[in-house]
């Protein structure tokens, strides 16, 4: 059993992080407090083609797996990127999965080579202010009318909708009362963005101010029928497709934060001098930091396991929800304990890890909460009685 990077492997990461080592942390600093989306930074992945990691060749990306993803991932995160480096390329790696997996040819030709060049962007709009994490209860409607689809409704939490040209959205095309199931009568379409019908309020939160978080309101915003992906009201089928490798990405970002974090604790703790010996040289600093060092990496080959699972194209579930447990709370916590290690000087923002604070919440809270994960481990794994 080896748990080494192939060669292969181990270039990308390196290739990734000469990348990144072009955009330092007054450029992260920077993105933070004016909130401009990071546009050089895409471009430069664009340049070498790595916005289509998990793109099929015939497309123009690389054909890679959910493995390789997630290593590019974590290494845009620990470049001191953060969650604004890693989510501002996060929809391009993940979201378009269902056109890939069950879109047509043609739509595979007419979407996703822009995607893969950096020509367009897309967002990813799900949730909704009533539904939370409960998908069935979706109200945003998608009326057929002749050749196209007319969509109402509203939308929450849906990032870089500030800068997308294209959304991919989930809506019930009939209505629950009409279904046997819940989860049918939800449709999936990907389609342009009309800024026209579509009004985009975006959210002021805690971090990761340069990649936008929003409420997107639609009013009679019309898609053309090959937008749909898939068959009518098969779109939550669809979007679990898209489920479990969001939630392994979203897991080697937490940990390539929670590296940089330590990375920088640990080289403060060696230069910081106190009553005459370095900070580091005591057990209170030393003992916190090896434990979010074991941490991280237990988390990380959690992550690995449930990304070669799905590359292999076996059940992953528990293991890309366990993935992201771990790695969401190894990651807050190695980003908390930097902060404490730093002192006073973790509070301020020249020294950065006050800012790997702020964004290591979003993996910790997005895209299902620790608590529905454990849920889902209790029932599905432990076969205990559904709590919820």
């Amino acid at each position: 059993m080896d748990f080494s990077l192939s060669p292969d492997q181990e270039a990308l990461r390196e290739a990734i992080a000469r990348i990144c080592a072009g955009f330092g942390d007054e450029y992260w600093l920077a993105r933070d407090r004016d909130g401009l989306f990071p546009r050089e930074f895409c471009a430069a992945l664009a340049r070498d083609g790595w916005l289509g990691i998990c793109i099929p060749e015939d497309y123009g990306g690389a054909g890679l797996g959910i493995t390789e993803a997630a290593i590019m991932m974590q290494a845009i995160a620990q470049s001191g990127a953060g969650m604004t480096g890693a989510s501002a390329v996060h929809m391009n790696i993940f979201g378009l999965n269902p056109v890939v997996v069950f879109g047509t040819k043609e739509q595979k030709r007419r979407m996703l080579p822009p995607l893969v060049a950096g020509q367009e962007r897309a967002c990813f709009a799900v949730t909704e202010p009533n539904a939370g994490l409960d998908t069935t209860q979706l109200r945003t409607r998608a009326e057929k009318r002749g050749d196209r689809y007319v969509i109402n409704g509203q939308k929450i939490w849906i990032s870089t909708a500030q800068v997308a040209e294209k959304v991919l959205i989930l809506a019930r095309t009939t209505p629950v009362e009409q279904v046997k199931r819940r989860t049918e009568g939800l449709s999936l379409f990907y389609t342009t963005l009309d800024r026209r019908r579509a009004d985009v309020r975006e959210i002021e939160k805690m971090g990761r101010k340069a990649v936008d978080s929003n409420e997107i309101f639609f009013d009679n915003m019309e898609v053309p029928e090959e937008d749909r992906i898939g068959e009518e009201g098969r779109g939550f089928e669809y979007i679990l497709h898209g489920l479990n490798p969001e939630r392994i990405l979203i897991a080697a970002e937490a940990v390539g934060l929670g590296f940089v974090a330590l990375e920088r604790a640990t080289e403060y703790a060696k230069d910081r001098r106190v009553f005459g010996r370095p900070i580091g040289q005591n057990q209170a600093i030393q003992h916190p930091l090896a434990a979010n060092w074991m941490e991280l990496q237990a988390a990380r080959l959690m992550i690995l396991q449930a990304a070669w699972r799905y590359d292999q194209g076996m059940p992953c579930g528990a293991e890309a929800n366990a993935a992201k447990y771990l790695a969401a709370e190894a990651g807050f916590k190695a980003c908390q304990q930097s902060v404490m290690t730093h002192g006073g000087f973790g509070y301020a923002r020249e020294y950065h890890v006050e800012r790997f604070l702020r964004e290591v919440m979003i993996p910790r809270i997005a895209p299902v909460s620790p608590q529905l994960i454990l849920c889902f481990i209790a029932e599905k794994v432990l076969g205990l009685p559904k709590s919820y």
